[in-house]
């Protein structure tokens, strides 16, 4: 087995699981008080060893793949699973990026003095033991591993059956980085099973040593999540992701990006599942749009009016606008101006990222303003949900809830904050 994955065949799932809480929350305790350059140096290192340990990485993925592809795993899932020498580079390169951001630990968020002398502030502290429950991405245990360690906190990470030998051998890497850092290699520590019970003992906490839970995969896993935890949880359901092409867009622009909102890479949640062309520009926009999107190979399901430019597109069902594809598929509809797009998206949408494209700065500022959703654009691609593209150095998903984190969850989002209060001897009549 890979360093940083052990066996638990033979074991007791409960008690491997108990055993890693208790672990990952003695290694929490220590990396709350650990110095900034502590941390650095450990993500530095486990970049370093990212790169040192390519081959091993690469080809423990090339077995994964393989599994995947044998047991008949469709395209978009196993672009989401495959790893190469850029992509493995890329995984280095953000961590590195991580270690280069603020410390987020120890920030004073606000200060204030009271008429009776004491003086108050509010200061960032890390959350604790994170558990991040994700699927085929290998990228996400460097990622997740990466972002908790720079806020302070101990991660439990569970990845899919289908890239463990990948993960296993990317954790390694880290945890190889946090030992020449001489920070505990507990804080970084992958589930070393596939059995789902081990989901289970997570949502419910651990024995308390389990602080909140980040799920990132497909509707039913989250779906699962949320209805099962017992500790609180970030996280989006689903990302139903549109463009709005308004009656002002430049053609040319639309274009550009509708194409690459849809199919940059089509098993990202930021990719764009629904296209929302403006009735008003509809006789000039609405051919090109789809005729761009056929041609470079994407399905259309269309409205009515969509079907009516192109005979290459097929029906669209009320399911289409409710579901999204993660594949090279985009359902289109004509709507009558801002306010039904608005409506669209409300009733239809996820509230992960939306975008319009329109020269018209009111109606922009409209779209920005109404769209209830973690992530809204204006000209540009709906790919750019991505804590990297943030300046975040990566994340760890996208919340779509309301509380405490939403969009793009980097390190800032993964501290809570405690309040220091300084007298001078001061009791309270």
């Amino acid at each position: 087995m890979l360093q940083g994955v052990r066996k638990a065949e033979g074991e007791d799932v409960a008690h491997t699981m108990a055993d890693l809480g208790r672990r990952a929350r003695a290694a929490a305790r220590r990396l709350a008080t650990c110095p900034p350059d502590a941390k650095n140096k450990a993500l530095l290192a486990g970049a370093a060893a990212l790169r040192a340990d390519a081959g091993t990485i690469l080809a423990a993925n090339r077995e994964d793949v393989a599994e995947a592809e044998a047991r008949g795993t469709k395209g978009a899932f196993i672009d989401r699973l495959v790893l190469n020498p850029e992509r493995l580079e890329g995984i280095a390169k953000a961590v590195e990026d991580i270690a280069a951001l603020p410390d987020p630990v120890g920030r004073v968020l606000a200060a204030w003095e009271r008429p009776n002398g004491l003086k108050f502030e509010r200061v960032a502290t890390p959350l604790g033991v994170i558990g991040v429950i994700f699927e085929s991405r290998p990228n996400v245990t460097a990622d997740a591993g990466a972002l908790c360690l720079k806020a302070g906190n101990a991660a439990i990470l569970r990845c899919g059956s289908e890239s463990l030998r990948t993960s296993g051998a990317i954790a390694a890497a880290l945890r190889q980085g946090l030992a020449e850092a001489g920070l505990p290699q507990d804080a970084i520590q992958l589930v070393p099973t596939a059995d789902r019970a081990a989901v289970g003992l997570m949502l419910a906490g651990l024995d308390g040593n389990v602080d909140v839970i980040v799920p990132r995969g497909g509707k039913s896993l989250v779906a699962r999540v949320q209805n099962e935890a017992r500790v609180p949880v970030f996280a989006h359901l689903e990302g139903i992701c549109h463009v709005y092409v308004h009656a002002a867009a430049d053609l040319q622009m639309a274009k550009a990006i509708v194409k690459n909102a849809k199919l940059r890479r089509t098993g990202v949640c930021g990719s764009a599942e629904t296209l929302l062309v403006d009735r008003a520009c509809a006789a000039t926009h609405l051919a090109p749009l789809v005729a761009m999107l056929l041609d470079a190979g994407c399905a259309v399901r269309g409205d009515a009016t969509t079907q009516a430019v192109d005979g290459r597109v097929t029906a669209a069902t009320e399911e289409d606008w409710r579901t999204e594809y993660l594949d090279a598929i985009i359902a289109v509809r004509v709507v009558d101006g801002l306010d039904e797009a608005v409506a669209h998206i409300e009733t239809y949408g996820s509230h992960h990222t939306d975008s319009i494209v329109t020269a018209d700065e009111a109606a922009a500022a409209r779209f920005l303003a109404e769209v209830d959703s973690a992530i809204v654009l204006h000209n540009a691609s709906t790919q750019f949900a991505d804590g990297g593209e943030f300046g975040f150095g990566a994340e760890i998903g996208i919340a779509t809830g309301r509380m405490h984190a939403r969009g793009p969850v980097g390190v800032e989002q993964l501290t809570s904050f405690k309040y220091r209060v300084h007298g001078t001897g001061q009791t309270r009549p």
